[in-house]
């Protein structure tokens, strides 16, 4: 053969195989999508028996859940039902009771109108009685009627001078009472005019922490920022177990608001560090300064006295942070400046004087810390210091008594003082004194006899007791309310007035079957 049959047959063999090969692939692949489609088939009958099986379970659950919902309902209505019964059976024990008192109250009217006739038959026969004896009496006495008035005109006339010698003896008392009312009521109105809330003291100050993490940060390391903080500002800063609360201590009050100041701008800065602390403590006693002499200046304006030396309305601004026995200091000055100015209004005396003397009187409390000597001395030293008048000076030494009151203002400031500082809920008083306070007031009212039960009431302020009234009548009630009030004014030492209620009561019990 020759060579181009050779390429010929060569070609043909090529392309056979490629024929072969072709249909084989193709054979394969027809394989291969029908295992596929008999794969899918299987898994779709798989995932139609789950939906049937969850369809079937679904159904289950949704007609327990309406048997038991069929149940309760029926439950429900059985229980309202015994319900709508019970209440008319208690109906009709409460018609049939209505009636039974209906019955009752018939038969007592019956009752009054028979008693009410025996009544009338009784006070004629009383009447016929009376004329009676009026008859006999005077065959008795030998006298007769106009005779027997004119002995009694006579006797009645002694009595009634007598009662009139009384009535002038207590005419007089009420004077001396009413002068004194007189005075109280100055006080009192006074008081009402010028009254003002209280400031509790403390030694602590808490200060709030975003998390308990801050206490880590505040202490830092190996107590490093504790004891720069410390050392900086002069106050001890307790860190415990209280969440989120840390306390600043100190019995500085400008000092420990000037360190929770500091403490409040680094945990809001976030930054806490020995030289952060210095810079926020320095931003700090600028604020607190700021702060004291917008007091001095506001508690200059409220009480009506302008032109003071400004150290001197620093150290009124100081006092707003100081405070005695729970009492504000500053606002204890405002208050007594106001009594005072009132005070001496109604007397006629200085009220400019009285009222200035009133706001610096203790202004040398501000000052007790550092120099030595009484707050009364110390604050009138002062204020001569810085040009304030005599007369208003003279008022702030004297109103503790330390030198005796030379005018009218200085007495008037002294009693404005004692009236601020005890006045009802002016100043704290512990709970041992409250107690002892009550109990004196009712050992008082359970001294005297026929006292069967004492209470004191608001705070002190009023005592209610209770008598037997078989031992005590009315007259005796007044005269133990009387003798009871004296003794209290005389033994005991609280502001205001104690008001003394006697309760006698009688009782007539009963029963109706």
């Amino acid at each position: 053969m020759s060579l181009l049959d050779n390429w010929v047959a060569i070609v043909f063999l090529i392309a056979a195989v490629a024929l072969i090969a072709l249909a084989g692939g193709y054979l394969l692949q027809m394989l291969i999508a029908r295992r596929q489609a008999d794969v899918f088939a299987l898994n779709l009958e798989s995932e139609l028996a789950k939906v049937e099986q969850k369809q079937r379970e679904l159904i289950a659950e949704a007609t327990n859940q309406a048997n038991a919902l069929r149940k309760n309902v029926e439950k429900q209505a059985s229980d309202q039902r015994g319900e709508i019964r019970q209440r008319n059976r208690e109906a009709k024990r409460r018609e049939q009771r209505l009636d039974r008192r209906s019955e009752n109250l018939e038969k007592r009217e019956q009752e009054l109108l028979r008693r009410e006739s025996d009544l009338a038959e009784q006070q004629k026969q009383l009447s016929e009685r009376q004329a009676d004896h009026a008859v006999r009496l005077e065959e008795v006495a030998q006298l007769t009627h106009a005779q027997a008035r004119t002995q009694l005109m006579e006797k009645v006339t002694e009595e009634s001078r007598e009662l009139a010698d009384q009535i002038v003896r207590g005419a007089e008392e009420q004077a001396r009472q009413e002068a004194d009312l007189r005075a109280r009521w100055l006080v009192s109105n006074s008081l009402q005019r010028v009254a003002s809330a209280v400031t509790q003291s403390s030694t602590t100050s808490a200060v709030k922490l975003p998390g308990d993490e801050s206490k880590g940060q505040i202490i830092g390391r190996e107590g490093r920022n504790i004891r720069a903080f410390e050392a900086i500002t002069g106050v001890d800063l307790l860190i415990d177990d209280t969440p989120e609360t840390v306390t600043l201590s100190s019995h500085d009050p400008i000092r420990r608001e000037i360190a929770r100041r500091t403490l409040s701008s680094l945990i809001e800065d976030g930054r806490v560090h020995p030289v952060s602390i210095e810079q926020h403590f320095n931003r700090a006693r600028v604020a607190v300064r700021k702060s004291i002499r917008e007091a001095g200046e506001r508690a200059c304006f409220e009480a009506k006295v302008p032109k003071l030396h400004q150290e001197l309305v620093l150290l009124l601004g100081q006092l707003n942070y100081r405070q005695s026995y729970g009492q504000n200091v500053l606002s204890h000055s405002v208050e007594v400046a106001h009594l005072a100015g009132v005070l001496a209004g109604e007397m006629g005396a200085d009220s400019k004087v009285a009222r200035a003397g009133g706001l610096l009187h203790d202004v040398g409390k501000a000052l007790s810390h550092e120099v030595d000597g009484k707050h009364a001395q110390i604050g009138a030293q002062r204020c001569r210091r810085y040009g304030v008048d005599e007369s208003i000076a003279h008022s702030i030494e004297a109103h503790h008594f330390d030198v005796y009151p030379a005018s009218a203002e200085a007495f008037v400031v002294a009693a404005a003082d004692a009236i601020s500082s005890s006045r009802p809920g002016a100043r704290r008083e512990t709970s041992e004194l409250f107690i002892k306070r009550l109990e004196a007031l009712e050992q008082i009212a359970n001294s005297h006899d026929g006292v069967v039960n004492s209470f004191a009431l608001q705070a002190g302020r009023e005592l209610r007791i209770a008598v037997d009234p078989g031992d005590v009548d009315e007259l005796g009630a007044l005269r133990i309310a009387r003798e009871i009030a004296a003794e209290v004014e005389a033994e005991m030492t609280n502001p205001g007035q104690v008001r003394v209620t006697v309760i006698r009561e009688t009782r007539a019990v009963e029963v109706a079957n």
